[in-house]
């Protein structure tokens, strides 16, 4: 099954059990999003990537040039571990961990989250990968991923019990959008999948397709 697929059927299953009036106000905003354009504003096949260094779960601080150093990068961002979709990404990713490092590269996540939550999520998911936290999505404004949640959509997240407050370190309303790049050792992007919908993310067979043109 594709991650799509996969990422659908989870939709199908369990979008219809959220009450009418939230599922009303994440159209919304959803749609709002996309009208904003800010996906196609987001760095591009040919940008040069940002540079960071940023703690991972175990407070460790990891940079892109440290990575790069080593071969290219797949970089990914996630909004954290209260997100289903997310957590559907990434345990793809892990399936195919081993894939990405047969091809030289080294695989991380990124997320506005404390590193607290980034080590149980990595931990419950027996992630083999890096997941740094970018408390204040300050790595996600360069790569022009950040976007604020609109007051309706926070009070929803609130009502149904995901506490951004906690987990994203006082920063609730900055999330990033689902994007994955991949970085050659030169630092250029060479491929890119930046989504408004976080239902949706990239397809690792795309992403080993991508690493496959750099060699």
């Amino acid at each position: 099954m594709s991650l799509d697929a996969e990422l659908r059927a989870f939709f199908e299953s369990r979008y219809p059990e959220l009450p009418a009036a939230a599922r009303e106000v994440m159209e919304r905003a959803g749609r709002r999003l996309a009208e904003s354009g800010q996906a196609e504003r987001a760095l591009a096949v040919g940008a040069r990537a940002p540079r960071f260094g940023l703690p991972s779960a175990t407070g460790a601080t990891v940079t892109l040039d440290g990575m790069l150093a080593t071969g290219p990068v797949v970089l990914t961002f996630y909004r954290g571990a209260w997100c289903p979709y997310c957590n559907i990404a990434l345990r793809a990713l892990q399936r195919h961990h081993a894939e990405i490092g047969a091809r030289g590269a080294t695989l991380v996540a990124v997320s506005p989250q404390i590193p607290d939550e980034s080590l149980s999520l990595s931990e419950k998911h027996e992630l083999a990968f890096d997941v740094l936290s970018d408390i204040g999505s300050d790595t996600a404004k360069q790569y022009g991923l950040a976007f604020d949640l609109p007051d309706d959509l926070a009070a929803v997240y609130d009502s149904i019990g995901i506490e951004l407050q906690h987990s994203n370190g006082g920063h609730p309303r900055t999330l990033p959008l689902p994007a994955t790049y991949v970085i050659d050792r030169e630092g250029v992007i060479r491929w890119a999948f930046v989504d408004t919908d976080y239902t949706r993310r990239a397809e690792p067979a795309d992403i080993l397709a991508a690493l496959d043109t750099l060699s």
